[in-house]
């Protein structure tokens, strides 16, 4: 590296940056002590916008929050001062309620006998041009394309005139003003009619009136008003799990098991199908999509992954439905290692591409793994999240939480990752070369409660406020690695990392924690 006065100077080797200290943030939705959850208002989706401004959850209601930044338009010229200093700016992170609208409304498919949840699935935020928040949210079987936008609502004030001539609102007492009932000038009346009336019925001084004055159209309150543009429908037979915005903005795909189409935004009425996993005989069916994900940059690529533990990265100026077009990622099983509960937890249950899309992220039941596009014969790093569950596969199998659909994340800068767990707990990695990050966090005000040391033996749990359920096959909830109890009735499925700073929003049940570091 030059130095400043011309000479060359050593450049220390960099060394992976340290573990970030979290802190709690917001909550919105907090549950007091004792109050029970609705179904309805568990939340099912999160999305940060590209810009980290809007924040959107959706719930097993059909509804659709949105939650806008605030700190940034508060203090947006010191901000940028500092910038221009090159001054680190160091903000609490707010967010605030902005509007929520009614996205999907359950349904009846009375050719299929089949009930249609309200649901939310999956929200995508699409580009926003002239200020107005755009994205698509999604059921099991219907996407729709939402248009966020603040009207201003108009208001036509009053005709006035001075008070001494005025003996009502718009109505002038004058000994030339005729006792027909067109005297009274409706405010907001039809212009026409108005001078007719005026014409008619009223005989101005020679001098005119000088205290006459029109009505003004004033708007000073504004409101936001959510429409839909588009509804796409009747192109899933199964159960939607993905849908992914295209980087061209004008292109999106949707997944479910077996398929996966392209749609433009403009055009509702037609798909086309990319991938079809369907085999000629259904028997022999022996894997699913799980999820599918567009390349951030290149927009004719996008990745999907599957029910055994793998992921395909296919381009679409191929032919996508020939296996030699596209690029498999999957890791070796071990030998001996196989059991019944080894396909179960292989099957991924979310992807996310890194922002430069050189890395994909991937999340099977016990682990996280990172995958480098340009290397196809393994990840390049594996997170165990929680392993001690391992022992009680077959309690998780039969109470069903070992089909449990867990979403994992990336920071912007690409050297950290997140995914959730049980009793409400998250676990934040690093992923940079050397770095031993590897950090729990409890969805609460508290989030580094659960930062004790694992205890030669297991201690009773730490927190109060975990309940002790009784479940099928378990009789007590189990001791996870530092000690505490963890629940299976409480799980931390959605998270969210903000798209240029460390901040997480994360939802647990209803609630929706905010946290930054």
């Amino acid at each position: 590296m030059n130095g400043g006065d011309g000479g060359d100077v050593a450049a220390a080797p960099a060394g992976p940056p340290p573990p970030l200290e979290w802190k709690f943030s917001q909550v919105f939705g907090e549950r007091t002590a004792g109050e029970e959850v609705q179904e309805v208002d568990i939340i099912s989706a999160i999305e940060f916008d590209k810009t980290g401004d809007h924040l959107a959850t959706g719930d097993r209601g059909g509804r659709v929050v949105l939650f806008e930044r605030t700190d940034t338009k508060e203090h947006i010229g010191s901000r940028r001062e500092l910038e221009r200093m090159d001054y680190p700016v160091s903000r609490h992170p707010e967010f605030r309620y902005k509007t929520e609208f009614q996205s999907h409304e359950p349904e009846f498919d009375y050719l299929k006998s089949l009930e249609i949840e309200e649901k939310i699935n999956k929200i995508r935020w699409c580009q926003s041009p002239n200020g107005a928040l755009f994205l698509l949210s999604t059921n099991d079987k219907t996407i729709k394309f939402w248009k966020v936008q603040e009207k201003k609502v108009k208001k036509l004030s009053d005709m006035t005139i001075d008070p001494p001539r005025a003996v009502g609102n718009g109505s002038v007492a004058s000994s030339s003003v005729s006792s027909s009932p067109k005297q009274c000038l409706a405010n907001g009346g039809n212009a026409d009619r108005s001078f007719n009336c005026l014409s008619n019925d009223l005989s101005f001084p020679p001098g005119g009136i000088s205290s006459l004055r029109l009505p003004v159209v004033t708007s000073n309150e504004t409101s936001l008003v959510a429409r839909c543009r588009r509804v796409y429908a009747h192109a899933h037979d199964y159960h939607i799990n993905s849908i992914s915005n295209n980087s061209d903005g004008e292109t999106f795909i949707s997944a479910d098991d077996l398929r996966i189409n392209l749609w433009n935004l403009e055009i509702s009425n037609q798909s086309f199908n990319i991938v079809d996993v369907k085999p000629t005989n259904m028997e022999d069916l022996t894997e699913v999509i799980t999820s599918a994900e567009f390349h951030p940059t290149h927009c004719n690529t996008l990745a999907y992954s599957s029910s055994k533990g793998s992921i395909r990265l296919i381009d679409l100026r191929q032919s996508a439905l020939c296996d030699s077009h596209s690029k498999l990622f999957e890791e070796q099983e071990a030998p001996g290692s196989r059991s019944f509960f080894t396909e179960i937890i292989a099957s991924i249950s979310d992807i996310k591409f890194s922002k430069d899309g050189r890395y994909i992220l991937s999340r099977d039941y016990m682990t996280l793994k990172l995958w480098d596009i340009n290397m196809d014969s393994g990840p390049v790093s594996t997170f165990q999240v929680h392993e001690y569950l391992r022992p009680k596969l077959c309690d998780l199998y039969e109470n069903d939480s070992i089909f449990d659909k867990f979403e994992c994340c990336l920071s912007g800068d690409g050297l950290r990752v997140a995914t959730g767990s049980y009793s409400n707990l998250f676990r934040v990695f690093g992923c940079a070369a050397g770095t031993t990050e590897a950090t729990t966090l409890e969805a609460s005000k508290n989030p580094m409660r659960r930062q004790v040391q694992t205890p030669l033996r297991p201690s009773r749990s730490l927190s109060s406020s975990i309940t002790r359920v009784v479940r099928r096959g378990s009789e007590s909830p189990g001791v996870d690695a530092n000690g505490n109890s963890f629940d299976f009735t409480t799980k931390l499925l959605h998270l969210a990392w903000h798209p240029t700073e460390n901040s997480i929003a994360c939802a647990a049940a209803n609630s929706l924690y905010m946290y930054y570091a």
